[in-house]
């Protein structure tokens, strides 16, 4: 592929303010830097993070609402524009992006980026509602040409769900450390709890829901604060919030527990916090989580299908408890306010995620086509 010549097409819906949607950009900002031409093709565009696209990226709006009904809207785009490749953001968008190719006869090449673990988010399903799920998976993506997993876990886990070979998925971390990270951790934070001489804060982020698991942090915590004088922040906002308020006055920590909301910084508060603690039921690779070690914070997770334990290398770089067990995840929580990880040997262990090095290795793979 030149990068010279006819534009790399990425493919996504940007709607709120998720996580996938801010290593998108950063992926972009990655390809930008290295001289690629790249088109944005939306399905939807109504997210904050689009502010942070970079203006070389020439921004296509296919106005659908759904990315399982752009097909047909994509396919125009296809046949007008011609990309060298489509890189699909999600699992929806690659479905789209086989039929939108057989729609438009061009046979353009499809890499297709996947970050969830989608057999564990499934477990709690019917056995109906998975086969719902799976079938079209296991028809369409054996014609995709390129398959990249955001971490070793999920690429098994697709594996095993879409009945292909392992070593057709390739496995590229995902461009979680960017250039301005230091800076963006540097800027003043006015919260009064993260000024010097308080006490310890342990901190969650991520968006209020039931992957994340957030109630069995706030018991967690509620174990640890009947010890000693300490204090949970949770960033992020969502549905599963009055849950929260409720158990967190269930458990009398008012005083003690803080639900900020969403931050547009938010490594202000996590470079601040004496332990990032991730609590999630599952994750595809969690980006918090690698971004609190490169900002050298102490961390604790759950080893949770997947990415924690390849992050944290089984263990040596943060400690690992069960999903769901808050007296596990209160002991670790407390082991390391004692003895926190050196801050140098955490940002060591996730140098594999840099932007430019993530964006280079996603352009390596699309060069093989």
């Amino acid at each position: 592929m030149s990068r010279s010549q006819a534009p790399l097409a990425v493919f996504a819906s940007f709607s709120g303010t998720g996580g996938v949607e801010r290593m998108l950009v950063n992926l972009l900002r990655g390809f930008v830097d290295l001289g690629q031409s790249v088109d944005l093709v939306l399905v939807r565009a109504d997210s904050p993070h689009l502010a942070r696209v970079p203006a070389e990226v020439r921004q296509v709006r296919l106005n659908v609402e759904h990315s399982l009904l752009a097909a047909p809207a994509l396919a125009r785009y296809l046949r007008a524009r011609r990309p060298a490749a489509l890189l699909a953001a999600k699992d929806r968008a690659g479905r789209a992006a086989v039929m939108a190719r057989t729609l438009a006869g061009t046979g353009t090449p499809i890499l297709l980026r996947l970050g969830t673990n989608l057999s564990t988010a499934m477990e709690a399903r019917t056995a109906l509602e998975r086969w719902l799920r799976y079938a079209p998976i296991r028809l369409l993506y054996p014609k995709v040409d390129r398959i990249v997993a955001v971490s070793e876990g999920v690429a098994e886990d697709t594996a095993r769900i879409a009945r292909i070979p392992r070593e057709r998925i390739g496995v590229i971390r995902n461009p979680v450390i960017t250039p301005e990270l230091s800076a963006q951790a540097a800027q003043p934070c006015r919260h009064p709890w993260l000024a010097p001489g308080e006490p310890p804060v342990l901190m969650g982020a991520g968006r209020l829901q039931r992957q994340k698991d957030f109630p069995t942090l706030i018991r967690a915590f509620a174990r640890l604060r009947a010890e000693r004088d300490c204090r949970l922040m949770i960033l992020g906002e969502g549905a599963a919030r009055p849950k929260l308020q409720s158990l967190i006055q269930e458990l009398g920590l008012d005083d003690s527990v803080d639900l900020p909301g969403f931050q547009t910084n938010p490594y202000a508060f996590l470079a601040r916090a004496s332990v990032f603690v991730l609590s999630s039921a599952w994750e595809g690779s969690p980006n918090v989580l690698t971004e609190a070690m490169a900002l050298g914070v102490p961390v604790v997770s759950t080893e949770c299908p997947s990415g924690p334990y390849e992050i944290l290398d089984a263990g040596r770089h943060g400690r690992l408890v069960p999903v769901g067990d808050a007296e596990a995840l209160a002991e670790a929580m407390a082991a390391t306010l004692d003895a926190p990880t050196p801050a140098e040997r955490l940002r060591q262990a996730v140098a594999e995620y840099e932007q430019t090095t993530s964006a280079r290795r996603y352009l390596e793979a699309l060069d093989h086509f």
